[in-house]
């Protein structure tokens, strides 16, 4: 990708927030590595959810997922596709200020890289970003707390309300049951905060 198109596809990005006010990144350019890398935001805005990250193409290709990524293969879990992220994103953790485009607190839940899974009916490896555009894309995730296959279906969209996809977790070894899980009481895989230990924090910087 170029740098001229990585800015294209970070528009609607940097339309929705203002740099002088969030202290989200600013969405410029970002390299990425050697492999490509995977986030899960725990995000407690209006209404709390994840924010499911994959690095594709140059940026952050992203969905809201209301309940989280499962560790059960029998449950599906709702993605709702959101605007490219840049990848450094994927560093983010901090408080969006209320009144702003997405404001509450933002925690890495979880963080590491993947390897693409995804193929053409000829057994050929499909690039993700095309397997998205596709419709299906497979991956195994090398996290801190997600590990294994899943894969990412995108819906058909019969009544006209937009965009929807299924994450749902392969059956191999790493799956099992999902357990009760709180939120407020989930701790974040980068620096082992909860939702109310950042936001504290950020208020104690602030003064």
């Amino acid at each position: 990708m170029t740098r001229g198109e990585q800015r294209d596809r970070l528009a609607e990005y940097r339309r929705r927030r203002d740099p002088g006010r969030s202290p989200e990144p600013p969405g410029g350019e970002s390299a990425g590595g050697d492999r490509p890398v995977f986030v899960v935001q725990l995000h407690d805005a209006s209404r709390m959810h994840f924010d499911f990250r994959l690095e594709a193409d140059g940026v952050l290709k992203s969905w809201a997922v209301p309940k989280g990524p499962s560790g059960d293969p029998h449950t599906k879990r709702l993605a709702s596709p959101t605007e490219d992220h840049p990848l450094d994103y994927r560093d983010f953790e901090g408080v969006i200020p209320r009144g702003e485009y997405g404001g509450g607190t933002v925690m890495v839940w979880d963080e590491g890289t993947y390897r693409n899974l995804s193929k053409e009916r000829s057994g050929r490896e499909i690039p993700l970003d095309k397997a998205l555009e596709k419709g299906h894309a497979s991956f195994w995730l090398n996290g801190k707390k997600l590990h294994g296959g899943y894969a990412l279906t995108r819906m058909r969209d019969d009544a006209g309300d937009g965009e929807s996809w299924l994450l749902v977790k392969k059956a191999d070894k790493y799956a099992g049951a999902d357990k009760e899980r709180d939120p407020r009481r989930m701790r974040s895989a980068r620096s082992g905060r909860t939702l109310r230990q950042i936001a504290a924090d950020e208020d104690g910087d602030r003064r």
